[in-house]
């Protein structure tokens, strides 16, 4: 059954990382003009080796009174992650987000696309910020056209390609010269996207559209407070999780061709960039999602050499010297093997403290959630309640709760 779902998701993304890597400005700023005009045909990805795929797109309003709910999306993006992880049979997880404002404002929509790479998505989800608006309906339907429509998605029978609108104020239905959302939605539907619709605050205004854009998207319609209801602790974990985390990445070496290992040296810049400006909770999130089967492509990337060597997927003595990492050029085979065998145990000790940390951090959360009276109403269960009911319809199944 080929379902796709559209994901226009987690919460607060942001696009930033110019300075960093240069080459990696996956950001759009779309014209509202744009959005009548036909689109090049959609990228489709396809999932060679049948591992299920999920594609969530957040879709979110990024006007001055939305910046309660944005810092929740850059804490708590890396649980998202981690609660769709944790799907049997595992899946691979990409994420994309689509920043909406309003015409006369800095920008219409702002795009992260679809990418495994989520250090790279939540560095530029860190450049996302509040502002603009204040004229009470948003630019909605060019935020779900571009979605739907500018997106990579996967082509694949078993994948979960889901839309998550959220916002506090209706769409502007009065521009004439854009697609509305029930024909926006018609054509998700057609591609198998689903299409949720989360509201922040209680604005009147809003609850109709909303409920009607998730009925016709196949999806759900839930309120939450303005800020999100995120289910927020920090632990006494959080600091010694986030540290073996940068720990771990530094040990990432990179071999294959020149562009291959620039393509990952934005990676490294990306996570580089999350681990100067991200709090120390949001990084142990990471540490937990990387230690993750999911997590495994955040982790390590393409064409880590540490890994493959381990692992047997290659040898030291098929690679060029000029495809080597830079460390281990000039030393003699020998040497190179030491250094491959000191890391891998390295790794090892590092990965396994993380995983006790881990565990530790999850008694230490669900003990405060009971303290606290349950976490039933919070936006964490909701996701959680969503996601693994639509997923489940691609054959996914999930048992063990929301993340946090």
């Amino acid at each position: 059954m080929n379902i796709k779902i559209l994901g226009v998701a987690l919460f607060a993304l942001t696009t930033g990382a110019v300075a960093y890597y240069p080459t990696l400005t996956a950001t759009h700023i779309v014209d509202p003009v744009d959005l009548v005009d036909p689109v090049d045909p959609i990228d489709v990805v396809v999932n060679a080796n049948g591992q299920p795929v999920i594609d969530v797109v957040f879709v979110l309003d990024t006007t001055g009174s939305m910046s309660g709910l944005i810092q929740t999306a850059k804490e708590k993006i890396w649980s998202i992650a981690s609660t769709m992880a944790s799907a049997q049979p595992t899946p691979k997880i990409r994420i994309g987000l689509v920043g909406y404002r309003d015409r006369g404002d800095a920008y219409v929509t702002k795009v992260v696309e679809l990418s495994e790479d989520l250090d790279s998505v939540y560095a530029q989800l860190m450049d996302f910020q509040a502002d603009g608006g204040g004229d009470t309906a948003e630019s909605v339907n060019a935020a779900l056209y571009t979605a739907v429509n500018q997106m990579a998605w996967t082509e694949q029978d078993q994948a979960y390609q889901v839309i998550f609108l959220v916002g506090d104020a209706p769409p502007h239905m009065d521009y004439q010269d854009e697609v509305q959302y029930p024909e926006i939605i018609s054509t998700a539907r057609e591609r198998g996207i689903v299409v949720n619709a989360v509201q922040c605050g209680d604005m009147p205004g809003t609850i109709a559209p909303w409920t009607q854009i998730a009925q016709l998207g196949s999806g759900n319609f839930f309120q939450v407070e303005q800020a999100g209801s995120a289910v927020a602790y920090s632990t006494p974990f959080d600091t010694e999780l986030a540290t073996l985390s940068a720990r771990l990445d530094a040990t990432r070496l990179y071999y294959g061709t020149e562009e291959e290992r620039a393509e990952m040296d934005e990676k490294v810049a990306a996570t580089e960039k999350l681990d100067a400006l991200a709090s120390e909770t949001a990084k142990a999130r990471r540490g937990v999602f990387n230690m993750s089967d999911a997590g495994r492509y955040n982790r390590l990337g393409k064409n880590e050499l540490i890994d493959a060597v381990a692992s047997g997927d290659v040898s030291l003595e098929e690679i060029e010297p000029e495809r080597l990492p830079a460390v281990l050029a000039p030393m003699a085979p020998e040497e190179q093997k030491e250094y491959i065998e000191e890391v891998v145990t390295e790794r090892a000790q590092i990965e396994n403290r993380m995983r006790e940390l881990a565990a530790s951090r999850d008694e230490f959360i669900s003990g405060r959630i009971a303290e606290d009276g349950g976490a039933d109403d919070s936006l964490d269960q909701q996701l959680y309640e969503t996601i693994s009911r639509q997923a489940g319809e691609a054959g996914m199944e999930y048992s063990d709760g929301p993340a946090y």
